[in-house]
């Protein structure tokens, strides 16, 4: 059961997500195509190289530790220029080592990502960094997050990102500079070394950890194995401006047409989804000979619930059956305008207007077919005395004899043909989601589904937005669709029994796509884990540190280590000037 406060302190927060709509086509595709490469290990250690340039910009030597301060250029910027904001170009972090380290040959170091809203470094630096270097010596990097803090945008306010595609752009960069920072720690002979983060930031390490050349230390806390569901069933959900991105999905065709082919929904059955795209024109052949196969084939794809599907085979092209068939009287008394574009074919475009117009008269006509088929009941209550007790209950969809009574009535406006009654009931179930007949749903087979989506969205042209935004959060964000760390045993991820942020319900697990894998589950919704559990997720860090010493570092303690006694020294390579901030 989701916690009922990670609902109430989301609504206490008055920030509104993408307000500026997905973000502009072209930028998309550079993303969707570079993720494949990203996602890809050995392809992606080749894009930074180890001697990665980075500027030490201030030092301070404390009673308990050592602070280095430094920035460098996100390697994303030169991969895909003109993605990253000028203000999030630089990449500033901020370092936090023991004065001495407990064992020589020992020398911990985690990078520590941000969640949703930790803006700059105090927050991690006191309740994660300084407890785990007292409790373990472990020493850590604070990397600021992308868009923000120090790289915030100008013109956004707090965390709400602009656009769908910023999110991307945050985690394309977090996983690059991860990797610089890894390569320099390892260059100075710090180890093991390990990165974590919470929520955001430990979904974000999980990318990261994906993509290192070397076992690493992993703990991602309070995050799961996509973040789609964050977005589309979690109370983030609720925070997202659905308006301005469903008017942008219809309004650009680029989209629907072509950037919702490059996205895949993971957990939803997409195998079957995709046979049936990859031979789309001689299935639509052989489904226009037979109108109840195609509606058969869309109710079990609306079933699916799959993004490409729904975008290939539209639900008009269902309404244009069911108009050529009846739609001439214009039973739904449409716009002679809209009815000439249903009719033109499945894949016409339509205005805002149109939209509202068609779903407004389905409406009506659905409350009148309710009404037709109540009075059709009340008819047999006066003229049959008894009613079997083993009479079969009635289908919703009308059976020929009920509708052939309803065509009897004497209430004009609930008269309906055979023909129309049957193919606009198939439409209603299509439209609306209302349930389907017993004998429609005996015909679909059993297909894995995900969990509801809970926003709200009860139109085909709502749900489909939606569907699109899933398929883009999977596509970039499941960790199916990237490496598997290459130890992990060196993972323990902490979870919320009950997180409200991020539902699991319908969603790979962890334990499945990373086998060997520890996860620990708080009986504890987001929020409250967030605040009660700090320590355990410090002592999971410390616990998978002690695994990558016994499995690692026990084993090369005869070898020397490069470095001096010194552990500022040890910190700061010679080559790298220190430079004022």
């Amino acid at each position: 059961m989701p916690s009922k406060l990670d609902a109430v302190y989301r609504s206490l927060l008055l920030g509104k997500f993408f307000t500026k709509g997905w973000g502009e086509p072209k930028n998309l595709q550079r993303l969707f195509e570079f993720r494949k490469i990203m996602s890809n290990r050995e392809a992606c250690i080749k894009l930074v190289p180890e001697d990665y340039p980075i500027q030490i910009t201030k030092e301070e030597e404390s009673s308990d530790c050592i602070t280095i301060e430094g920035k460098f250029m996100t390697p994303l910027e030169l991969h895909l220029p003109g993605l990253v904001p000028e203000e999030a170009q630089d990449a500033h972090f901020q370092m936090i080592l023991p004065k001495k380290w407990r064992e020589e040959n020992f020398k911990p170091v985690c990078l520590h990502l941000a969640g949703t809203g930790d803006h700059y470094f105090w927050r991690r630096r006191n309740l994660l960094c300084k407890p785990l270097m007292k409790e373990a010596g472990l020493g850590a990097i604070i990397l600021e997050n992308p868009f923000y803090g120090l790289r915030k945008p100008a013109d956004q306010v707090a965390s709400a990102l602009h656009n769908v595609s910023d999110i991307f752009v945050m985690g394309g960069c977090l996983i690059l500079e991860s990797m610089v920072l890894l390569n320099w720690c390892e260059k100075m002979g710090l180890g093991p070394l390990g990165i974590t983060g919470l929520s955001m930031g430990g979904h974000m390490a999980s990318l990261a950890a994906s993509n290192y050349k070397k076992p690493l230390v992993l703990v991602p806390c309070l995050s799961w194995s996509t973040a789609s569901s964050v977005f589309t069933e979690g109370v983030m959900s609720h925070s997202i401006n659905w308006d301005m991105l469903e008017t942008q999905y219809y309004a650009d065709g680029n989209y629907r047409e072509k950037l919702s082919k490059m996205v895949t929904v993971v957990d939803d059955a997409f195998i079957a989804g995709k046979h049936f795209i990859q031979n789309f024109q001689k299935s639509m052949k052989e489904l226009k000979e037979d109108i109840k196969d195609t509606t058969k084939i869309i109710l079990q794809m609306d079933k699916e619930v799959n993004l490409t599907i729904i975008n290939e085979t539209n639900p008009l092209h269902a309404k244009k059956q069911f108009l050529e068939i009846n739609g001439r009287s214009n039973k739904l008394n449409l716009s002679m305008d809209l009815l000439n574009k249903l009719l033109a074919g499945e894949n016409c475009e339509l205005t805002a207007s149109e939209i509202n117009e068609l779903n407004e008269k389905i409406q009506i006509a659905l409350k009148q077919l309710k009404t037709a088929k109540f009075n059709q009941k009340v008819l047999e209550e006066k003229t049959n005395s008894t009613v079997a007790d083993n009479k079969e209950p009635q289908s919703t969809a009308l059976t020929t004899n009920s509708l052939q009574s309803d065509t009897s009535s004497n209430d004009s406006s609930t008269i309906f043909s055979t023909a129309f009654n049957l193919s606009y009931t198939r439409l209603m179930n299509l439209l609306t989601k209302s349930s389907t007949s017993d004998s429609a749903k005996s015909d679909i087979p059993n297909l894995p589904v995900r969990e509801k989506i809970t926003i709200g969205k009860t139109n085909w042209w709502e749900r489909e937005a939606t569907q699109f935004m899933r398929g883009m959060m999977d596509e970039c964000t499941h960790l199916k669709n990237f490496s598997v760390p290459l130890d992990t045993s060196l993972i323990i991820a902490v979870c919320a029994k009950d997180d409200g942020y991020v539902p699991r319900e319908g969603c790979s697990s962890l334990e499945d796509i990373w086998p060997g894998a520890t996860v620990k589950y708080l009986d504890a919704g987001h929020v409250s884990a967030y605040v009660l559990h700090q320590k355990i997720f410090r002592s999971s860090i410390i616990e998978a540190f002690e695994r990558a010493k016994k499995k690692y570092h026990n084993q090369n303690d005869h070898k020397e280590k490069e470095g001096t006694e010194n552990a500022l020294a040890n910190a700061i390579p010679n080559q790298i000037k220190v430079s004022s901030s």
